[in-house]
């Protein structure tokens, strides 16, 4: 599951979403360069070149993932990042391993995965430029579905981070998933202790797809969690608001390291 790997440290483990792949998140590189830490990214089985696990549910998902973390970690602590439906991942993972998990973070997480229960907003687009969606071309319909904000810039990260795995998805993988997608696993219900590492939960304030409402009410759950609505972003919001995120992320993995 290992598809890119950078930096020394604590293992800082990322878990992209549905759809894409690992390289979503190298956004973080340019964040957390200068970091502490092991930074891990991880494919999911619809990823390119990734082994199909024939996991059938998210929670079939969320279990191979912590077998593969577990064993990356070998007994030891690590912190772990997931967007969109890899937060649930990562909420599973940092609630099965408590003791060795310090530290969590969610990105647009999705933390109702049955669409039709989901708390939206009403689709808004911030920046439209039809001159950008032009420059999209054949995957106008792709940046546009997520987009919130149009210009060079977002275009160009959306090419960079979020398209290769677009084009390299097996998408038969994806339809068996997909037939399961709104299993109502919820980590936060089946663990009544809640989390109590540091934590930071970013959710973008024009995200139609995941919404934030549905990721505010577990507030309670996270005892040192940060709980971030993030104007002028989208579902894609570490592509649309890279600096604010970052300063975010380094702010968490700072109350993470400090004593």
């Amino acid at each position: 599951m290992i598809a890119a790997e950078h930096g020394d440290g604590l293992p800082l483990i990322a878990v992209h979403g549905f759809g894409v792949d690992h390289r979503i998140m190298l956004p973080l590189e340019d964040m957390l360069a200068t970091a502490p830490w092991r930074r891990i990214y991880i494919d999911l089985p619809w990823a390119e070149g990734a082994v199909d696990t024939g996991a059938a549910t998210p929670r079939e998902i969320a279990d191979a993932v912590l077998t593969e973390v577990a064993d990356i970690a070998d007994g030891g602590q690590f912190a772990i990042v997931g967007s969109s439906f890899g937060a649930m991942v990562a909420r599973h993972i940092a609630h099965e391993l408590p003791g060795q998990c310090v530290g969590l973070a969610t990105l647009a997480g999705a933390f109702e995965l049955d669409r039709d229960r989901r708390r939206l907003p009403p689709r808004e687009v911030l920046v439209y430029d039809e001159v950008i969606l032009e420059r999209a071309g054949e995957w106008r319909d792709s940046f546009s579905e997520m987009a919130v904000i149009h210009t060079m810039e977002t275009l160009a990260a959306f090419e960079e981070y979020a398209l290769p795995g677009l084009r390299g998805a097996d998408l038969r993988v994806l339809a068996r998933l997909s037939a399961s997608y709104s299993d109502a696993y919820t980590p936060e219900r089946e663990h009544h202790a809640g989390f109590s590492a540091p934590s930071l939960h970013v959710f973008g304030r024009q995200d139609h797809v995941v919404g934030f409402e549905d990721g505010l009410a577990h507030v309670g759950d996270y005892a040192r969690g940060s709980f971030v609505v993030l104007d002028g972003a989208g579902h894609n919001l570490q592509l649309e608001r890279p600096q604010a995120v970052g300063e975010l992320m380094r702010d968490w993995l700072d109350r993470i390291l400090r004593p």
